[in-house]
C-alpha cells in the first residue's frame, strides 16, 4: 500500500486522558446539576429533567442492573425507538460498568435473536409489547437473556419475573443503594477507557450484521473532539429524533455530555414539524433523506411556478409541510433559533446542499462509520465546502490508499468486530481502519466519491460509481424513493426504480390518474415516461458509459421486511440484484 495523502489534524489538542462515559456523565451532573439535561413530550406538552435528576435516575437504574446480576462489561441490549428512557438506560448501563448493545426497533425477530445471542446480552430494555414479543417467542434460543425491562408501562410483565417494568428496575436499584450506597460508584471506578462500552451491529448490507466493539475512550474522544471544534456551547438546544441505535445518535449524546447543552428528545418522525415549532432548537442532526424529501417537493413546486402552471393542492400542502420543517425557520434566522443542521449517516447530494443554502439553510455534512464511532470529519459553520464531508476531526489521521480507499486511524476507531477475528483482521491493518469508501484528501478536507465494494466495471472495462448516479437521480426526480444502478460486466448500465407512495399520489392527481391505486400509478405509461424524462436529464451529466440506458419502475417499494433494506434504510444491493435477477436480465435482452 502506498500513501497518496496523509494528514494528522493536530492543530487542536484533545484531552487524551482515558476518561469513561460514566465519569463524563457524572462529572456533567456535578458541574451542571440544576441545568436542563433532557426534555421529552408528555400528554400536555413537554417535561424536563435536570442533570441532577437524570443522574439520580440513571444511578438507580444502574444499581437495578447490578441487583439483577449484571457484571462489568457484560452486554445489556436496548430495543427501542429514540426516547428519553433510551438515553437513561444507556447511561445506566455505562454506570453499571456494562456495555450497551443497540437494536433498531424495526429489526425483524430473527435478526434480534441473532444480535442478542451473538453479543451475549444478559438484560434487554424493550420499548413496548411488540419488542417484548420478538424475544418472548425465541426465549428458548436466548438462555443468557435473564430479564427484559419494558419502557412502556402498558407493555405488561410476566408471572415468572422475566419481564419487568422500568419502574420496577428503578425500585430494585433504590433498595440495593439503601443497603450498599457505594455500589454504583465502585462500578464506575472499576471502568477504564479501554473497557467495552458499546456493541453496535452494522446494518448488514451483505450477510449477517457484524457487532462493532467500541470502547469508552472512543466515545469520550468523540465528545471531546466535537467540543474542540467550537461549534456548540452549553447554551445550545438540540432536537434529537435520530435513531439512538445508530452511532450518529450516540455521537450527539457524547457531545452533549462533553459540552452540557440540553436535548429535546422525540423519535417520532411524524412529529418533527410540530416539535420544531414548539421546541425551537438551535441545531439538529438529520439523515439526508429528510432533506431529500423536502428538496424534491420544493423543486417540483418551483418548476410548476416557473412554467406558469397551477400547483396542485396535494403538492401545495406538501410544500407547506416542507417549508415548516426546514425552510421557514432558518430563512427567517433572526426571528428563529436554528443555526445549522448536521447531516450524517449517508451521503448528502451536493445539489441538495447548495439548493438549501440558497434558501438560507446551512447543512453541515459530516462523515464517519460505526467502526469509527460515527464522527471522523465534519464541515464547520465558518469553514464549509459543499461536495465534501469537511475537515478530519482533531486527533484523527486520514490517508488515501493507492486504490483510492479512505483509511482512518485514531481514538474513535473500533477495537474490532465481536466474535469475528477474521473480519477484524481484514478491516484493521497496522492500526488503520479500511473504510471501504473511495475518496480524496485536500489537506485535511475529505471528499467521499463512492463505496469501494459498490464500484463495478462494465464489459467495456469502464468503472462506474453507482451510488453517485443513484443519488443524482433521486435529487433530480422528486418522486423517486429508491434507485439501484446495475451493470457489472454488462455492456451498458440499467436501473431499478421505486417511487414514493405519498409523492407519486400527488403527481397522479395532476396527471389524470387521480383515484388510481399505487400499483396502477407506478405501472402506468405516464409514470414510466416521467421517470424517463428525469433519466434523460441525468444522462446529460454523465459519461456515455455510465448513463442509464434502460430502467424498470417496480410496482412496490423496497422494504426492511423484505430484507432489501437495512433497518437504517440502506439498500442491500446484492439482495435486490438477486431478488430481481429476472427483471434485470430482461433489460439486457
Amino acid at each position: 500500500m502506498s500513501q497518496v495523502a496523509s494528514r494528522v489534524t493536530d492543530s487542536r489538542v484533545i484531552d487524551d486522558r482515558l476518561m469513561t462515559v460514566s465519569e463524563m456523565f457524572l462529572g456533567r451532573v456535578r458541574r451542571s446539576a440544576d441545568r436542563e439535561a433532557l426534555r421529552y413530550p408528555v400528554a400536555d406538552g413537554w417535561q424536563s429533567l435536570t442533570w441532577a435528576q437524570a443522574g439520580e435516575r440513571a444511578t438507580r437504574l444502574a444499581a437495578g442492573l447490578v441487583a439483577l446480576g449484571v457484571e462489568p462489561q457484560q452486554r445489556v441490549g436496548i430495543a427501542s425507538s429514540t426516547r428519553y428512557e433510551w438515553i437513561l438506560a444507556d447511561l445506566a448501563i455505562m454506570c453499571a460498568a456494562a456495555a450497551t448493545t443497540t437494536v433498531y426497533p424495526t429489526t425483524v425477530a430473527d435478526d434480534v435473536a441473532f444480535i442478542l445471542s451473538d453479543s451475549g446480552c444478559r438484560v434487554l430494555f424493550a420499548e413496548d409489547a411488540d419488542q417484548v414479543q420478538k424475544v418472548r417467542e425465541r426465549r428458548a434460543e436466548l438462555p443468557e437473556l435473564g430479564r427484559v425491562v419494558t419502557f412502556d408501562p402498558d407493555a405488561g410483565t410476566s408471572d415468572d419475573g422475566w419481564v419487568l417494568s422500568l419502574q420496577a428496575l428503578e425500585d430494585l436499584g433504590a433498595t440495593l443503594l439503601a443497603e450498599q450506597p457505594q455500589v454504583v460508584e465502585e462500578r464506575v471506578a472499576s471502568t477504564t477507557g479501554d473497557s467495552l462500552a458499546t456493541v453496535i451491529y452494522t446494518s448488514g448490507t451483505t450477510g449477517r450484521p457484524k457487532g462493532v466493539r467500541l470502547l469508552h475512550r472512543s466515545w469520550t474522544y468523540e465528545g471531546a473532539a466535537v467540543e474542540a471544534l467550537g461549534i456548540l456551547t452549553e447554551d445550545d438546544l438540540q432536537y434529537l429524533w435520530l435513531p439512538m441505535a445508530h452511532s450518529f445518535g450516540k455521537v450527539l449524546l457524547s457531545a452533549q455530555l462533553a459540552i452540557g447543552f440540553p436535548t429535546a428528545v422525540d423519535g417520532r418522525v411524524d412529529k418533527i414539524i410540530e416539535n420544531l415549532a414548539v421546541v425551537q432548537p438551535t441545531f439538529m442532526g438529520a439523515a439526508p433523506r429528510i432533506f431529500d424529501a423536502a428538496f424534491a417537493v420544493g423543486r417540483r413546486v418551483k418548476a410548476l411556478e416557473l412554467e406558469g402552471k397551477p400547483v396542485p393542492l396535494p403538492l401545495r400542502a406538501a410544500y407547506a409541510v416542507a417549508d415548516r420543517l426546514v425552510f421557514g425557520k432558518i430563512r427567517v434566522r433572526f426571528g428563529g433559533r436554528v443555526r445549522f443542521f448536521i447531516s450524517g449517516a449517508a451521503a448528502l447530494n451536493r445539489d441538495v446542499a447548495e439548493w438549501f443554502h440558497v434558501a438560507g439553510i446551512l447543512i453541515l455534512e459530516g462523515y464517519g462509520l460505526t467502526e469509527t464511532s460515527a464522527g471522523s470529519a465534519v464541515n464547520l459553520p465558518d469553514d464549509y465546502r459543499f461536495g465534501t464531508v469537511g475537515t478530519v476531526f482533531p486527533g484523527t489521521e486520514a490517508r488515501i490508499a493507492d486504490d483510492g480507499e479512505v483509511l482512518l486511524r485514531g481514538p474513535g476507531v473500533m477495537e474490532g468486530y465481536h466474535n469475528n477475528p477474521d473480519a477484524t483482521a481484514e478491516a484493521l491493518v497496522d492500526g488503520w481502519f479500511h473504510t471501504g469508501d473511495i475518496g480524496e484528501l485536500d489537506g485535511t478536507r475529505l471528499r467521499i466519491t463512492d463505496r469501494k465494494k459498490d464500484l463495478f466495471k462494465t464489459s467495456g472495462g469502464k468503472y462506474v460509481a453507482p451510488t453517485s448516479i443513484e443519488s443524482q437521480l433521486k435529487a433530480l426526480c422528486p418522486y423517486v424513493s429508491q434507485v439501484v444502478v446495475h451493470g457489472n460486466e454488462r455492456n451498458f448500465v440499467v436501473a431499478l426504480v421505486t417511487l414514493d407512495e405519498e409523492a407519486i399520489t400527488g403527481w397522479a392527481e395532476d396527471n389524470g390518474l387521480g383515484g388510481k391505486s399505487y400499483r396502477e400509478i407506478v405501472t402506468s405509461p405516464a409514470a414510466d415516461a416521467m421517470v424517463g424524462d428525469h433519466v434523460r436529464q441525468l444522462n446529460e451529466r454523465l459519461n456515455r458509459w455510465e448513463s442509464i440506458k434502460k430502467w424498470i419502475v417496480l410496482d412496490h417499494d423496497l422494504t426492511v421486511d423484505s430484507g432489501e433494506l437495512t433497518p437504517s434504510m440502506k439498500v442491500k444491493r446484492k439482495v435486490v440484484e438477486r431478488n430481481y435477477a429476472r427483471e434485470l436480465d430482461q433489460l439486457y435482452t
